[in-house]
């Protein structure tokens, strides 16, 4: 049995294909087995909703008149700063940016309210921001200073471009120390009071389609509430890590960099984030269609909370000094239930990615495609992986080196 995207998009714009969601598939294929499940599905839908840092989005501000090289100068909106180091009026702004002003963790831990992320969002809900931007003269772009009310609307190009989500698994954190720490994996208590955990688990892309059969650059996904493209593989994506039986990673592995129209996109998918204590990012949905191109490929898109681990790692001292020490591993589907084990000691957790959104993701791509809205791409290439064919070396993840 095998088929072609070309034929699922065949079936998609007649109305005739069989889509479920990630969670959906499951029991379909406990009651069914896989080689029917595979017969009759035609794509499997996946979501995931969480933070998600090396975020930013790329604008065309237009032209003022008369023209103003901003490229060179500063832009800030709403007070935040952009990136001006690309062209006279192209400028990119990173989800984590924030205003000069901003006291940081000069009184601990800060509160970080404002940031990059948090402006897109109000782009995206339709709110007019504040665009401050200096430059220093030129012939043909003689202005020195431009000062006005911008959104999506009035602007040229506004593009989301993300350089690493949708990470193919991650730590869980606690903090073994006897006081509280303040992390980008959210507030950790001491004495083991708590841990935290950030994927959707089984309904996350990269955890259905494992060895990255299906997903390459060019995929067609659900992005921020819009349409998006898989770009690139992420930054510090690592295929290269220890994997259970069914290819499944236990460690921080693949990761996306993603594109797509920012007009197109929804302030519920896209939400400013602040961390206590740590800093801004950016919350970001992504869903992910996997083609059921064969029964292999289904059988990795059956794949179950528990038949997914990550590691415990302590984030008062192995993970802030680089130590490869980890305090074990646990499946997705103790960490949803509320409670873990570590070291002898029960400990609640709690996920900074939300399932809940991610259901709902999964279901919204899922009637995308059955409304005829959505069709599947063919990846122009595979991302770096274990079977790709493509030969892929991480970087070695060196420390930086002390400079006298």
């Amino acid at each position: 049995m095998a088929k072609t995207i070309a034929e699922i998009n065949e079936k998609i714009a007649k109305g005739q294909a069989v889509v479920v969601t990630a969670e959906e598939v499951i029991d379909i294929a406990k009651k069914k087995g896989v080689a029917r499940a595979a017969q009759e599905i035609d794509v499997v839908t996946t979501g995931t909703f969480g933070p998600m840092c090396s975020s930013g989005a790329y604008f065309n501000l237009g032209h003022s008149k008369p023209r103003a090289k901003i490229g060179g100068g500063t832009a800030y909106l709403n007070n935040v700063p952009a990136y001006t180091g690309l062209a006279a009026v192209d400028i990119f702004l990173g989800a984590t940016a924030m205003p000069d002003d901003d006291p940081r963790n000069k009184i601990h831990p800060g509160d970080f309210p404002y940031g990059g992320g948090h402006v897109i969002e109000e782009l995206v809900a339709g709110k007019d921001v504040k665009l401050v931007a200096t430059a220093y003269g030129t012939d043909c772009y003689p202005r020195r200073k431009v000062e006005t009310l911008i959104n999506l609307e009035s602007i040229n190009e506004a593009v989301l471009f993300d350089v690493r989500n949708a990470y193919q698994n991650y730590n869980v954190a606690v903090n073994l120390s006897d006081r509280t720490i303040y992390t980008y994996m959210g507030v950790l208590k001491p004495h083991l009071g708590n841990a935290t955990y950030s994927t959707a688990g089984q309904l996350s892309p990269l955890f259905n389609d494992p060895l990255y059969k299906t997903i390459g650059i060019g995929t067609r996904i659900f992005l921020g509430g819009g349409i998006g493209y898989v770009a690139w593989q992420g930054t510090q994506h690592n295929p290269n890590v220890v994997r259970t039986d069914k290819g499944v990673p236990k460690r921080g592995a693949g990761t996306l960099a993603v594109i797509g129209d920012l007009k197109q996109m929804k302030p519920r998918w896209l939400v400013g984030t602040s961390f206590i204590g740590y800093g801004c990012t950016m919350t970001v949905g992504i869903g992910v269609p996997i083609p059921i191109l064969s029964e292999e490929i289904l059988m990795y898109a059956t794949v179950k909370d528990e038949e997914i681990f990550a590691p415990i790692v302590d984030y008062s001292d192995a993970y802030p000094q680089r130590n490869p020490d980890i305090l074990g591993e646990v499946d997705y589907a103790h960490l949803r239930s509320g409670k873990i084990k570590v070291q002898g000691k029960d400990v609640p957790t709690a996920s900074l990615s939300s399932y809940p959104r991610a259901v709902e993701i999964a279901n919204l791509l899922k009637d995308w495609i059955k409304k005829r809205e959505f069709l599947l791409t063919q990846p122009v290439a595979p991302l770096p992986g274990v079977e790709s064919g493509i030969t892929f070396k991480a970087m070695p993840d060196r420390p930086f080196e002390k400079i006298d």
